[in-house]
């Protein structure tokens, strides 16, 4: 079994995790709606945890999913850097995108991006990336050029003269970061959040088209 940079692997950073926290594995299925036996082999260095699994312990647990990935041998690469030009960094996000078993479909985000327009425009929509956003900018790790980029446009989000078209845009673009229901699941920074980085660069595309 790999083991991550910070020595453990990831059976023995989750039964850590778990001792400290007083949960059984269990307890930590019924949580994650994983089968306790694979939590049991997972722990006990018996079969590698796929994305799917460290995406969930990531969530319950409150493990930032880097972490996670490490102790689990999995490449996480927080140095990864975009280009200035949307086309051109679309298409390397997609050629580097190697974790990757879903289809890209740059239209299937722009759809999910309008469905959130309404949503955006309410005081529920609103409210919820206010609330919302600094959970998940942590579970995504907090640093690197794509969080930087999301953490510009929820600024810009917060203030009180922006446009209401790109108040609009902007906001489904961080509804987009913070729901869990993505056109490909948030499985590692910079790769598994590829349709969140494709969403921020449709939103910046928009946003620079329209000033």
């Amino acid at each position: 079994m790999s083991e991550g940079s910070l020595g453990l692997s990831i059976g023995q950073l989750l039964r850590t995790v778990l001792d400290e926290r007083s949960l059984s594995m269990r307890k930590l299925s019924e949580l994650t709606d994983i089968d306790t036996s694979t939590i049991s082999r997972i722990i006990n260095d018996k079969r590698k945890a796929t994305l799917d699994h460290l995406e969930k312990f990531a969530i319950i647990l409150e493990i930032p999913l880097a972490k996670l990935l490490q102790a689990a041998g999995y490449p996480v690469d927080h140095k990864h850097t975009l280009r200035s030009d949307y086309d051109e960094t679309i298409q390397h996000l997609v050629n580097t995108s190697e974790l990757l078993s879903a289809d890209i479909s740059i239209e299937k985000v722009k759809l999910q991006l309008t469905s959130y327009e309404a949503y955006v425009q309410t005081t529920e929509g609103r409210k919820r990336i206010l609330y919302d956003f600094d959970k998940k900018l942590k579970l995504a790790g907090g640093v690197g050029p794509f969080v930087d980029q999301i953490k510009e446009l929820f600024t810009r989000f917060t203030m009180q003269d922006v446009a209401k078209r790109d108040l609009t845009v902007i906001g489904s673009a961080l509804l987009y970061f913070i729901v869990p229901v993505d056109v490909i699941p948030d499985y590692i920074f910079a790769v598994g959040y590829l349709d969140d980085a494709i969403a921020v660069q449709i939103a910046s595309s928009v946003l620079t088209k329209s000033s």
